[in-house]
């Protein structure tokens, strides 16, 4: 069995680990992990591994953590009644070889990770979707599915909040990290409701690529915020940097209606700028309780459907665009894990790894 892991304590510092295959026991299958996605996304889960319990899902040997991803599997041996070996399945895996799980009551949908140690973690992360009776699978989008598909249910519930909190007509709606996945997805969303005023905040170098998207209703690079008009607005922060987040509120302050807290695409900037933020303090966005609102309110599988109806033609605008880069092998995950750590990657490029 093969690893990549990662330090804890210096998300730079990585290596590729061998250890004995698994065993599985009875009421466990095992799968065998084949390709996943690598986004700015995988970087937010590792920034936040210790403070929201990412590092806990797939545990590693002591002050190494094993990046959360998501992708396909197979399952390659059930011990486990009800779950036949050969199923396709999209899920979280860590970026490893094989996986053991303890499938809670299977059907034709597919599982739940019944393993003790994720029973106190967010169940959003514990499913396991057979693609064959999945809504949202199809063969020709694999690969949108594990770029754009968790990101794009974190802009599906941004989006929903955004107007189950009557925010659409309360002044401009500023998206920091305006190129990344999960900002285009919520302005993909959100540019369809005619009340929404978008304004995408971006770095200089992709200014150009954020207006061309055609979604935004304008872009405004970081270094001129200063430049907005001062009214009511709302702050969706993607991009968790603090230089601009202390710009944004100083030039809203109390203007500003929420701040919201997505991500942190600007995961070495994430501090600066905290000291004395004018307006309202910023409020974390955390996609999981989203989740159990509207799956309370709309039962799981009727929010399953309304992400679903969602994405299709999502995806398919998407593909005009984003330009994917398959890699193979270990070495191929590390080289697109530190390329993305830093920031490099074009924001129409994608990670896409076969192990």
């Amino acid at each position: 069995m093969a690893d990549f892991l990662v330090r804890r304590d210096d998300l730079r510092t990585c290596r590729i680990a061998d250890s004995d295959p698994p065993s599985i026991e009875s009421g466990q299958a095992l799968l065998r992990v084949d390709t996943f996605g690598l986004t700015a996304n995988n970087v937010t889960y590792a920034v936040f591994g210790d403070a929201m319990s990412y590092w806990d899902f797939f545990p590693a040997e002591d002050g190494w953590g094993r990046v959360p991803m998501w992708g396909f599997a197979e399952v390659e041996r059930s011990e486990a009644e009800g779950l036949a070996a050969g199923a396709r399945v999209y899920g979280y895996l860590p970026p490893s070889s094989q996986l053991v799980v303890e499938p809670a009551d299977p059907d034709e949908t597919g599982f739940v990770d019944g393993s003790p140690h994720r029973a106190p973690l967010p169940s959003s992360y514990h499913r396991y979707l057979d693609t064959a009776a999945d809504p949202f699978y199809r063969a020709d989008t694999e690969e949108m599915q594990m770029l754009l598909r968790p990101l794009f249910f974190t802009s599906f519930l941004i989006d929903d909040q955004l107007a189950d909190d009557g925010l659409l007509d309360r002044g401009p709606i500023l998206v920091s990290s305006a190129s990344s996945k999960t900002a285009i997805g919520a302005a993909f969303l959100l540019a369809q409701r005619p009340d929404a005023d978008l304004v995408g905040l971006t770095s200089p170098r992709n200014v150009d690529f954020v207006d061309g998207l055609g979604i935004y209703g304008r872009a405004v690079a970081y270094d001129d915020i200063g430049s907005l008009g001062r009214s009511p607005a709302t702050f969706v922060d993607v991009a968790g940097d603090g230089e601009v987040r202390h710009a944004v509120h100083s030039r809203y302050g109390d203007e500003l209606v929420p701040s919201m807290a997505v991500g942190v695409t600007h995961w070495e900037e994430f501090r600066a700028g905290d000291d004395e933020l004018p307006g309202p303090a910023p409020a974390f966005f955390f996609a999981p309780d989203r989740v159990v609102k509207r799956s309370e309110d709309w039962g799981r599988a009727g929010l399953e459907r309304s992400v679903a109806d969602a994405w299709h033609p999502f995806c398919e605008w998407t593909g005009g665009w984003l330009d994917v880069r398959r890699g193979d092998g270990f070495e191929a995950v590390q080289s697109a894990y530190l390329e993305v750590l830093e920031g490099s990657v074009d924001p129409s490029i994608a990670h896409v790894l076969t192990l």
